[in-house]
């Protein structure tokens, strides 16, 4: 019986329009922001600075973490329940996006994304809800271009160095970071042979470094190395099974994405290791900005752009400290 509810209701909302009515001066905002990793350090800072535009707004921001498809469902109807008028998500699967966009309409909120974007049943971006993410082709790049850089630096003889991709090909954006650092390594004249694929079951350095374990086992011919994945910890844990076979900062180039804790104590200690450099990508925008834009629609009826799209800065054991600051962000 639910179930018929529920979809009566949503095919009812798939006449309507995607827009909530515009909240009065005298109704209370409130919004919700919904991410799949709660315990995530880029996750917490984007609640941080969500939380600083509340305060500057003077909006009620409610933190929920939603790591299943359920739970998703479930924290839409509790937001609609208490009354908020919209709310910002980054999805445990982008394939949802069907059925929180139906959910969102019945229940009348407004909602925009933010990280990963969601997809219809054919998999194409849902172009009708408005969406923040980074590049992640053009990060990629940042990623492989820095590689080919320090390559080159170092003097390697690019036919003894193994590149190790750690992929994690269930998510769009994971498939667009590693396939933008391929083909910038590749562009400067990096043998495509060289390029081992590590495919990791989770997003984290366990199962990172459990991939490229595999990686170096069958491939013993090569002189040195470079990594590179979704995210900081997909390539610490290239790292650390790099460094299981001897292979250390002389001879490995680990470049991560995301700018994490985990890179800046990597920064942190006494001797450089393989983890050479993180493409920072800051929370602030993802976080801060989204909340502002879904305030001004809630209240001034002033749609988000329906797609925004950030950059990184490679960062270093040497300037990490500088590229922060350009990016807004606080010394740690």
């Amino acid at each position: 019986m639910k179930r018929r509810i529920f979809l009566t209701l949503a095919a009812a909302a798939a006449g309507v329009l995607f827009n909530a009515p515009v909240a009065q001066a005298a109704d209370p905002v409130k919004i919700g922001f919904l991410v799949k990793q709660p315990e995530e350090p880029w996750f917490q800072d984007e609640w941080k600075f969500a939380e600083i535009a509340a305060k500057q707004k003077g909006f009620t921001l409610v933190k929920i973490g939603a790591p299943s498809g359920e739970k998703v469902m479930s924290a839409i109807d509790n937001l609609a329940a208490q009354k908020a008028q919209g709310f910002v998500i980054c999805t445990p699967d982008v394939k949802l996006g069907p059925g929180i966009v139906a959910k969102a309409k019945a229940d009348g909120l407004k909602m925009m994304t933010v990280d990963d974007r969601l997809v219809d049943g054919a998999g194409k971006p849902i172009a009708s809800v408005p969406h923040m993410g980074i590049s992640a082709y053009n990060i990629g790049k940042q990623v492989g271009d820095g590689l080919a850089a320090e390559i080159k630096k170092r003097g390697w003889d690019m036919k003894d160095v193994g590149a190790i991709d750690v992929t994690y090909n269930q998510l769009p954006t994971a498939v667009d970071r590693t396939t933008g650092a391929t083909d910038a390594l590749v562009a400067a004249g990096f043998p495509k042979a060289n390029v081992i694929e590590a495919p990791q079951a989770k997003t984290d350095t366990e199962n990172a470094f459990n991939a490229a374990n595999i990686a170096f086992t069958k491939n013993p011919q090569f002189k040195h190395w470079v990594a590179y994945g979704l995210n900081d910890e997909a390539v610490l844990g290239a790292v650390r099974a790099a460094e299981g076979r001897g292979f250390k900062a002389d001879n490995m180039i680990g470049i991560g994405i995301g700018g994490s804790d985990s890179a800046l104590n990597e920064f942190k200690k006494p001797s450089p290791t393989g983890f050479y450099g993180t493409v920072i990508i800051s929370p602030k925008r993802h976080g801060e900005e989204t909340s502002t834009l879904m305030y001004d629609w809630i209240t001034q009826g002033k749609e988000p752009p329906m797609l925004t799209l950030t950059t990184g800065m490679l960062a270093t054991r040497d300037n990490v400290g500088e590229v922060r600051e350009k990016m807004g962000l606080a010394s740690k």
